[in-house]
């Protein structure tokens, strides 16, 4: 991936292992809460690792992790695979890629950041010939009553289309598309969305019709997909011209 420059913030790949500790020192403090560790996995070691800095200081204020796969027979290397069911998607015949542990810094409320995000995603999802793009979207805390009107949305208008819908694997779950009967507050619904869902939602993306309990992480997330030949034209351009 080419470095990307927007504003005063910087998209690049990890080059060494101080920028990866970097990037697992940005992921405890935002999934783990404040204090120095690192949030460190397996899968680190297989995967292409994005930053985003702030050009001004080099400050890190995102980054996320990139694993491509040749194509849905691959399905189970994945670091979704090890909470959702995703057999369904083995039949998937083009490259694909997850992205994961995405994150911002604490506090950090600035939507170029999260435009740059995308921008550099798109770029790789070009450049490797990517046809869908996959992951967990989380929402921070287990107390899926707190979103009860986002959990109704997805229901009534994002899940996976049948022939890809992700089955219960995971311990613990929230069966939200057969336990929800509420109507969506769309307003409420849409304000407690994590920014990146939502996004992923614009773009015509799709999610289980389940939502996984990490306790781990202290997050409900749920598997959601987004088919690259599916997003509108008008949006594609937009994201294309931030990739550059």
């Amino acid at each position: 991936m080419q470095e990307l420059q927007r504003g005063r913030y910087r998209a690049r790949e990890a080059r060494d292992a101080a920028d990866l500790r970097a990037a697992q020192a940005l992921r405890y403090r935002a999934f783990r809460g404040a204090g120095a560790g690192l949030d460190a996995d397996a899968f680190d070691d297989i995967c292409t690792h994005v930053l985003i800095e702030d050009i001004r200081d080099g400050r890190l204020v995102c980054c996320f992790r990139l694993l491509r796969l040749s194509g849905g027979a691959e399905i189970a290397r994945s670091y979704s695979a090890q909470y959702y069911e995703l057999s369904a998607l083995s039949d998937f015949a083009a490259p694909m890629v997850e992205m994961g542990r995405f994150c911002i810094e604490p506090g950090l409320v600035d939507p170029d950041i999260l435009r740059l995000a995308w921008g550099a995603m798109t770029a790789y999802v070009d450049a490797e010939g990517v046809e869908m793009l996959f992951g967990c979207s989380s929402f921070h805390g287990t107390d899926a009553k707190a979103y009860a009107d986002a959990f109704a949305l997805l229901r009534d208008r994002h899940l996976a289309p049948k022939r890809w819908l992700p089955r219960v694997k995971a311990p613990r779950v929230f069966r939200f598309a057969s336990r929800l009967r509420r109507k969506p507050d769309l307003r409420r619904a849409m304000t407690a969305m994590p920014p990146l869902l939502r996004t992923y939602l614009l773009m015509g993306g799709w999610v289980s019709d389940h939502a996984v309990v990490d306790r781990d992480l202290n997050t409900l997330h749920v598997f959601t997909g987004l088919e690259i030949g599916a997003i509108p034209p008008a949006r594609a351009r937009a994201l294309r011209a931030v990739a550059g």
